[in-house]
């Protein structure tokens, strides 16, 4: 499957990664400017620049597109990704320049990096209420079918979230995770507004060996290939398709 195909399945696809790291980044002036300019130099289009109230500090291109892309420097962690991307690779020659950029640019070591991670995230427009369909969707068929079906059950808080360990030491991890917007009803508010979509994301992460030097492209590149083979191999078939069918069968009814 490429980006196509995972674009068929979801009303918006992200591609993103984040270096965490355990100092906090450099804030000057500078430096901040230079990291940037570097990148829009590579990607003209991204000519919207800003900072947060947090201090943290955000290149992209126009929002309004359907896709674009967006770098972010955080206090402790740097972000890169793209949103609709029209291929994989087009997210991943991003990655690398900035993983390439900031041992230079932002004197982030080897010794400095906390985990490295790579995500692949979904949103899947629903109106209906998002736990329902979450509920039917994926636990209609598990052992939590049996509070479920209890006399006037109603699923108001499902978020389902799984992290898993994928070597024998621990240090790469998959995290799984499926988000509601519809908020666990509260009595005294009537009536809720249901307008966001139901989000699904997919996190390779990599916590760094003690006792050799981390390198970020070689984890990168084999944290993509994890991700990819994932969500192919099991997050689509069972997750994606079923959630998607759901919705689809909600809309009819």
């Amino acid at each position: 499957m490429n980006s196509d195909s995972f674009n068929l399945l979801c009303d918006d696809l992200y591609l993103d990664m984040y270096i965490n790291t355990e100092l906090e980044l450099p804030t000057e002036r500078d430096t901040i400017l230079a990291f940037f300019e570097r990148i829009r130099k590579k990607y003209s289009s991204m000519g919207c620049f800003y900072k947060r109230e947090n201090n943290e500090f955000c290149l992209e291109e126009d929002r309004e597109r359907s896709q674009y892309r967006w770098v972010c420097l955080e206090t402790d962690r740097i972000g890169s990704g793209v949103v609709n991307p029209s291929e994989f690779e087009m997210a991943y020659e991003q990655d690398r320049l900035v993983l390439d950029l900031i041992p230079y640019m932002l004197s982030v070591s080897s010794l400095d990096i906390d985990s490295l991670d790579v995500t692949f995230a979904m949103d899947f427009d629903c109106s209906d209420n998002h736990d329902e369909v979450i509920a039917e969707a994926l636990l209609s068929q598990s052992s939590f079918n049996c509070v479920l079906d209890l006399p006037g059950a109603k699923p108001i808080g499902v978020s389902p979230t799984i992290v898993v360990a994928l070597s024998s030491d621990e240090l790469t991890q998959a995290r799984i995770s499926i988000e509601s917007k519809t908020g666990v009803y509260c009595p005294k508010k009537k009536e809720q507004t249901i307008d966001e979509a139901i989000s699904l994301s997919c996190t390779i992460r990599q916590y760094p060996e003690t006792f050799e030097k981390f390198d970020l492209i070689k984890s990168f590149n084999h944290q993509c290939r994890i991700a990819e083979e994932l969500m192919i191999e099991k997050i689509i078939p069972g997750i994606v398709l079923p959630l998607t069918e759901t919705i689809a069968q909600k809309r009819l009814t």
